[in-house]
């Protein structure tokens, strides 16, 4: 049997048609998995009233957001009503029942400032990356994915941190663009302007080792699959297939990080709300060891189903809808070429 034709991954698309195979795949994901988080809010915000000053953690699989809750149970629009939930499908039936389909998608407005922009970012850097390393300086190895994920998502998480810092000032303290001027400059006037940054370091220590481990696993399980199935390019289902395995195994061994970024985040954005100073916190190790003093090793992996039951679907749409999206692009150059000669 002859050997199979090395082709590109990123042939025949510029990075223009990656950034919209990319803004579209965030805009799928963002719209499939944010009724799962309004019910998984809504479902704890009975169990634990959320109180004025104290925030909450919604993160739809691409992106997180800190929502500070300033009115007691009915902080933000997630909490219309003191509703009763027996369970998560009891959840999905009375708010579509009482307050309307639409309410399903009451967090999908700021999901899309942030989530979009930070995945264009993201998966434009690791094609270019990879494609950089592997085709442009000739490297080899299945080392190369592990990489460019890592740098890719560095540089997204280092673009997006300020925005994110600025979204949670404006709407902890409802300040007007002039305000929020003020306060900036007064916050780097103080700190530096590395006060634009504040947990960045949490966030890097989670979503750079997801990113690394999640495109080491992906690249290799849809070439396993490829090669099963015989086929030269990945379909749609190899895709979704590898996008879910990868994503869940990234979840899994980053769970430890994403407890103690989750902590730190809303620690962050209470001080913020309540306009006390950022101190100096502890190390990310000495918060685990923290945490595994007081729950052991169940503390470290809090939330380890949900967070696979969401991350995982939403990594396999993310990059099936992304992988299509170049796909199409390439046909169609390939089409206007074919028509131009």
């Amino acid at each position: 049997m002859g050997e199979r034709p090395v082709v590109t991954p990123s042939a025949g698309i510029t990075p223009v048609q990656q950034m919209l195979a990319s803004g579209t795949g965030a805009l799928l994901t963002s719209v499939f998995v944010t009724p799962l988080d309004v019910v998984k809010i809504r479902l704890q915000a009975q169990q634990t009233p959320f109180y004025q000053g104290k925030c909450f953690l919604y993160c739809n699989g691409l992106m997180d957001h800190i929502y500070v809750c300033q009115y007691g149970a009915s902080c933000t629009s997630w909490y219309k009503t003191p509703t009763h939930f027996s369970g998560t499908l009891d959840a999905f039936v009375k708010i579509t029942r009482n307050e309307g389909v639409r309410s399903l998608w009451s967090g999908l407005p700021p999901t899309l400032v942030m989530a979009v922009p930070a995945t264009v970012i993201y998966f434009t850097c690791y094609d270019q990356l990879r494609d950089l390393l592997r085709y442009g300086m000739g490297f080899q190895g299945n080392y190369i994915p592990l990489v460019a994920g890592g740098l890719a998502r560095l540089g997204a998480v280092s673009v997006i941190s300020p925005l994110e810092l600025v979204r949670t000032k404006m709407q902890s303290r409802k300040l007007t663009y002039s305000e929020l001027r003020v306060c900036i400059r007064s916050s780097v006037a103080q700190d530096g302007w590395l006060s634009l940054w504040r947990g960045w370091g949490s966030t890097v220590l989670r979503d750079v080792p997801f990113s690394a481990l999640y495109w080491f696993n992906y690249e290799l399980v849809k070439a396993q699959l490829c090669d099963q199935y015989n086929v030269s390019q990945a379909t749609f289902s190899i895709s979704f297939t590898a996008g879910a395995i990868s994503g869940a195994v990234a979840a899994i061994v980053t769970l430890p990080f994403d407890v103690v970024k989750t902590r730190r985040q809303i620690q962050l954005g209470e001080m913020e709300t309540l306009g006390v100073p950022v101190k100096n916190h502890t190390s990310t190790w000495h918060i685990m060891r923290g945490i595994w003093a007081e729950s052991g090793y169940r503390g470290l992996f809090a939330g380890f189903l949900p967070r696979v039951i969401k991350v995982a679907p939403a990594c396999a749409v993310m990059i099936s809808t992304y992988e299509f999206g170049k796909i199409f692009f390439q046909k169609m150059n390939l089409d206007r070429e074919q028509q131009a000669c």
